[in-house]
């Protein structure tokens, strides 16, 4: 950006590690000769944290060994000084009990690296579902200039020459299993074929939905977030982002110059544009709180009604985030998204949204639709509240079968996460399609952690009637890339005395995602006679990262953050002595 003042070597903030004329420094520079640089290598040159989220045990992210040289080397090339600092990966698919539960130590992490070392500015390298989110949230609070480098979806999968999609497909075929409809041995063949590159999960889920928000609020280059893992225009972008972040530190553009309300409502209706995660709730309700912007849940709501679904990408539609990228990608969605964003806003490349906008467009209208043709025309996520929910909760209507949309049904009610595992498929269950499934014990506090256990499974005695749908509710979140009737985040949740710790199966739930309602049609009398009798569980932990989390971390519709790391007082940097 031209028109911001530049800093000088002696303003970066790694001059106070390696610049002075003292013992420290003294320490600062032998130690990196130690490593055998020169003073040549960083003199004077903004010093770069690259916050590498690679694993061996996370899938999503094994080309970014690679990748991270990729950005050193555009470091190098723009005359800063690259240090790899590896953070605590988040893998979806291995973690237990969850990663959500490990989404703010992340973030902790992030945001102390920062702070703790001689970071002129950083890159971001993260994509599997919580690490976007994470690294975010610790950037906005280090705030320090900062770029996003997303992992990218992998390749579409593939099974006897039909195209699979990650998560959407393991839930369907799953059901087909259960239901005595596919084999063994094509189950296994959809193993072997689901997964078959580096990235994250190439439907609409959670990583899709938050890489692709991050562009949106502006804190990747432009295009980055569509770009498959394993197309060596992910590797070109990697190293672009290494070059622009040295520019960015002397132009001393941080996350406060860029993430703002205006850019939040981008992110967000961004992310309902493309039929996105629920999760998104969660997580863009912490990263605003982070820049001190309050979004709430009321305000998804209040987008969903005016903004259209235009990715016809699963689980909400019918394609995958490869074709999405060969149909122009999240460019060509935005610009079809027009007045609806604030395209006046800076990015981190020292462009506005329009002008990294103006060349973009669309190759195929059925992957990226027209506004005048969308996947569905609004409310691709809803806002519920009832008594029910007097806090909030969140469902999917694009991913329902629509006849659900209106019901009211007998509750089956599970304690917990075990106690549905060992009676769901019980053949001797009282349940019918029309009934509501409700899952208790699986919100921030109860699970603990708020796992992805919302799409709750269909009994296999109704999968084998034929139903693939009913209405579901839980204090838990579900997959981005699960579909169903299913009610999340239902606030408070039932381990804090929520009503929906105080359902018992044989009670009447209303369901009206139409009129924005869930309700328990329990009297009021009886309700009070049972939270009398309620008793607040146990802690699950009692030392430890665990007791912190239970300590402080708030409810879903507060973005499950802890309560002391939201915007307040910037932390100042360490002294050196």
């Amino acid at each position: 950006m031209t028109d911001r003042k530049r800093k000088t070597p002696e303003e970066l903030r790694s001059h106070k590690w390696y610049g002075v004329k003292d013992l420290r420094s003294f320490g600062h520079r032998s130690r990196t000769a130690q490593m055998g640089y020169t003073r040549a290598d960083y003199a004077g040159k903004p010093v770069i944290a690259i916050i590498n989220t690679w694993s061996d045990m996370n899938p999503c992210h094994t080309h970014f060994r690679a990748r991270a040289e990729e950005v050193k080397r555009g470091i190098w090339q723009a005359g800063g000084f690259p240090v790899e600092m590896p953070a605590m990966t988040l893998a979806e698919t291995f973690q237990k009990p969850t990663t959500m539960l490990y989404r703010n130590f992340l973030a902790m992490e992030t945001e102390e690296i920062l702070r703790a070392y001689p970071a002129d500015g950083a890159v971001l390298m993260g994509g599997c579902d919580k690490t976007t989110p994470a690294l975010v949230m610790g950037a906005i609070s280090a705030n320090l200039p900062a770029i996003f480098v997303p992992a990218g979806p992998m390749l579409r999968g593939d099974f006897r020459g039909k195209p699979l999609g990650s998560g959407s497909d393991v839930w369907k075929y799953w059901a087909e299993l259960r239901a005595g409809n596919i084999t063994e041995e094509e189950w296994e063949g959809i193993e072997a074929g689901i997964a078959r590159s580096p990235g994250h999960c190439m439907t609409m889920g959670t990583a899709s939905t938050m890489t692709s928000a991050m562009e949106a609020i502006g804190l990747t280059l432009p295009g980055a977030a569509s770009i498959p893992a394993a197309d060596s225009r992910h590797a070109q972008m990697a190293e672009n982002s290494g070059r622009r972040i040295v520019d960015m530190v002397w132009e001393d553009l941080k996350p406060s110059d860029i993430v703002n309300a205006k850019s939040v409502d981008n992110a967000v209706i961004t992310a309902l544009a493309l039929g996105g995660s629920t999760n998104s709730v969660v997580h863009m309700v912490a990263i605003a709180r982070r820049a001190g912007v309050d979004l709430t849940i009321e305000r998804f709501d209040e987008l969903a009604h005016k903004v259209p679904v235009l990715a016809n990408i699963r689980p909400s539609g019918q394609y995958l985030m490869e074709d999405f990228f060969y149909a122009g990608g999240l460019r060509a969605l935005l610009r079809e998204l027009g007045d609806l964003l604030d395209t006046s806003l800076v990015t981190v490349n020292g462009k506005t949204l329009a002008e990294n906008l103006a060349t973009a467009k669309t190759w195929n209208e059925d992957v990226i639709r027209p506004r005048t043709n969308p996947l569905v025309e609004k409310d691709g996520l809803a806002v519920l509240f009832g008594s029910l929910a007097p806090d909030g909760a969140v469902i999917k209507p694009a991913a329902m079968e629509p006849r659900l949309q209106k019901h009211t049904g007998r509750a089956v009610v599970f304690a917990n996460y075990d106690d549905m595992n060992a009676r769901i498929d019980d053949p001797n269950l009282d349940i019918d399609a029309d009934c509501v499934i409700v899952l208790q014990s699986a919100g921030p506090l109860g699970a603990p952690g708020m796992p992805e256990w919302g799409q709750l499974p269909i009994p296999k005695k109704l999968l084998k009637e034929g139903v693939r749908d009913m209405v579901r509710i839980s204090d838990a979140r579900m997959s981005g890339t699960s579909y169903g009737a299913c009610v999340l985040h239902v606030t408070p949740e039932s381990h804090v005395g929520g009503p929906l710790g105080l359902v018992k199966t044989g009670d009447r739930i209303s369901l009206d995602v139409p009129g924005r309602r869930v309700d328990l049609l329990v009297d009021a009398n009886e309700l009070e006679r049972r939270r009398k009798d309620w008793k607040e569980p146990a802690p699950r932990y009692t030392r430890g990262f665990g007791t912190l989390y239970l300590k402080h971390v708030t409810q879903a519709n507060e973005g499950c953050d802890f309560d002391f790391l939201e915007a307040g007082a910037p932390t100042p940097d360490p002294e050196i002595h």
